[in-house]
């Protein structure tokens, strides 16, 4: 057993991170989050590389801009997505790095 001393949780962040992870835990939102990471992309992009509707990509962005990890901008009748927060990188990578650790175990 380890000596380290192991952090607190508040309530609030334990419900913050919990919110994070619940995000993060949709595969068309991680596709999403893999090509906004390369720049940002309009949804007929996305829905297109991803080979889903339209609709779905609008709706898994409206549930990421209200997580704050994606923002938007409008360019005539376009509107355009990035990725809001830095963090957002670190975690994807993260979970990436650990994705490919556990295809040892499989």
């Amino acid at each position: 057993m380890s000596n380290k001393p192991q952090p607190t949780l508040s309530v609030q962040e334990a419900n913050r991170m919990a919110a994070t992870f619940k995000c993060l835990g949709d595969p068309t939102r991680l596709h999403l989050l893999s090509i906004l990471l390369q720049g940002e992309a309009c949804v007929t992009d996305m829905a297109n590389a991803i080979g889903v509707s339209q609709s779905a990509v609008s709706h898994q962005l409206r549930l990421l801009r209200d997580a704050r990890f994606v923002d938007s901008r409008r360019e005539g009748q376009q509107i355009f997505y990035s990725i809001n927060d830095e963090h957002i990188g670190d975690l994807f990578e993260r979970a990436l790095e650990h994705s490919h650790h556990m295809e040892h175990f499989e």
